[in-house]
């Protein structure tokens, strides 16, 4: 009985920890779907502690399969004891544990394909009204927050091009500035929860 126990514990342990190592990911998503962008870096002090929970929950659900796959008991008389497995003792429990953490572990790197493509076409009549800003923004920590940023900044008109990157901490933004004006692009940057740290920089 006890054995049980722990093993599902160790089941749902790892389960937590897989969606808690990418919860700094998950919400930008959430937030874009729902409309909520100031709630998109809620979790992104979890970031750091990433690889740890990816370690706790491969211990964990590995642990709840030893459980699983490790000889049955026998009894007095040497007889293997074949008792009906509970729900959370079965192959296909742990299967979709599994498969559901290494999804959730994996979100980061596909996280991408639910922002939909909002680039808009900009027709360029002088090009001397093209200016490019480099904006410092904390908080984005994976690829799904460079897109929750990219997306946001897409939405105000005369968006040339913009490149946000979490590894470099910043945003570069292509516009026209007689369509769209810097403290505009701030501002976008801004609702999505993300914070412009420093005075944009002309390029």
């Amino acid at each position: 009985m006890k054995t049980e126990k722990t093993s599902k514990n160790a089941a749902y342990t790892g389960l937590f920890a897989a969606v808690a190592a990418s919860s700094c990911c998950i919400p930008p998503v959430i937030a874009l779907i729902a409309g909520v962008g100031g709630s998109a870096s809620a979790l992104s002090w979890m970031e750091p502690f990433r690889p740890y929970l990816i370690g706790l929950a491969i211990v964990a659900i590995g642990y709840a399969w030893y459980n699983y796959l490790k000889p049955k008991n026998a009894d007095d008389c040497g007889c293997e004891v074949d008792a009906k497995p509970k729900w959370f003792q079965t192959k296909g429990f742990l299967i979709g544990i599994t498969l559901f953490a290494a999804v959730s572990i994996a979100f980061p790197y596909y996280a991408h394909i639910f922002y939909p493509d909002n680039k808009k076409e900009v027709v360029i009549v002088n090009q001397s009204n093209i200016q490019t800003l480099n904006f410092d923004v904390k908080g984005m920590t994976c690829a799904s927050c460079e897109e929750h940023v990219k997306h946001a900044v897409n939405e105000l008109e005369g968006i040339v091009n913009i490149n946000a990157s979490y590894e470099k901490a910043n945003a570069e933004v292509e516009f026209d500035n007689t369509k769209t004006t810097k403290e505009d692009i701030e501002k976008a940057i801004n609702s999505t929860g993300y914070k412009v740290i420093n005075k944009e920089k002309d390029e």
